[in-house]
């Protein structure tokens, strides 16, 4: 018992970096108090009592503003951040070293008496506000952006954010070096959201730059062919093309076509004209 309590404190101190001192932990976390209330209501119920399971519930919400039904469980080091407003249901299943934050439910959709709350697996962080209601599972390593509203499963390692959530990032299951790089500056996602997460509409827009880029290298390899066949070719292909500035949203994209290869694209294509 006090190994897990050890460890719930260690947790704590890993992802809040407002905790200084294990007394202050103990006494002013009421996440942490939540999270220990639940365990002995939690054992009451196994042991059908359900009654005293469902009052110590109920002390613990009116002491520290977080529901948690008797009948969840609830992995190692989980740890629920500022915390009111939280409401975790009967059937709901949390894996180890997942974060919730204030206003988050897991929630059912359904009032048949089985299993309709959702499954978070290790490691899930769940902005506030979020909502993920029903009977399915939130992939291990995955995001919750705040006021999010899940209704259908998350895959591994993606990121959900919006109304009804939409996936905007999935983990690929092999990564380049420089998509290495970049997960190795996430860290913890303090509510569900990162410096580096993707934009859809920049998304959209590095394909497009992209899909320019690969125009341009055929572009210079048709002005080649021409050249080497002598024909004459319109003047105005040979004039130089003004570079292509692009606004910091754009992300990868804008690194893609500003690089040496794709700003040396156009005039290689002019001089081979």
């Amino acid at each position: 018992m006090f190994a897990r309590i050890r460890e719930d404190i260690r947790s704590v101190f890993e992802r809040d970096p407002a905790a200084r001192s294990v007394w202050e932990v103990l006494t002013c976390y009421p996440g942490l108090h939540a999270v220990w209330a639940h365990r002995l209501s939690s054992w009451f119920w196994r042991r059908r009592l359900f009654w005293l399971g469902r009052f110590v519930s109920h002390l613990a919400r009116w002491l520290t503003g977080i529901e948690i039904h008797p009948g969840a469980r609830l992995g190692r080091r989980f740890f629920i951040d500022h915390g009111m407003g939280v409401v975790i249901g009967e059937t709901a299943e949390v894996g180890d070293d997942c974060t919730l934050y204030q206003g988050v439910t897991l929630g059912g959709t359904s009032l048949a008496a089985e299993k309709r709350h959702p499954t978070l697996g290790n490691d899930v962080v769940v902005g506030s506000g979020a909502k993920v209601l029903g009977a399915f599972t939130v992939g291990d390593g995955a995001r919750i952006g705040s006021n999010a509203v899940v209704v259908k499963a998350v895959p591994a390692g993606a990121t959900a954010i919006g109304i009804p959530a939409r996936i905007v990032h999935e983990q690929k299951p092999e990564l380049s070096a420089s998509a290495q790089n970049i997960a190795s500056k996430l860290g913890f996602d303090a509510y569900g959201v990162t410096r580096d997460m993707p934009d859809p509409v920049a998304n959209a827009i590095s394909a497009m730059l992209d899909h320019i880029q690969q125009l341009d290298e055929r572009l210079v390899q048709v002005c080649r062919a021409l050249k080497q066949l002598d024909v004459q070719t319109p003047a105005e292909v040979g004039q130089p093309i003004d570079k292509l500035e692009l606004p910091d949203f754009c992300g990868a994209g804008a690194s893609q076509v500003d690089s040496p290869a794709a700003a040396k694209a156009p005039s290689k294509a002019s001089s081979d004209v």
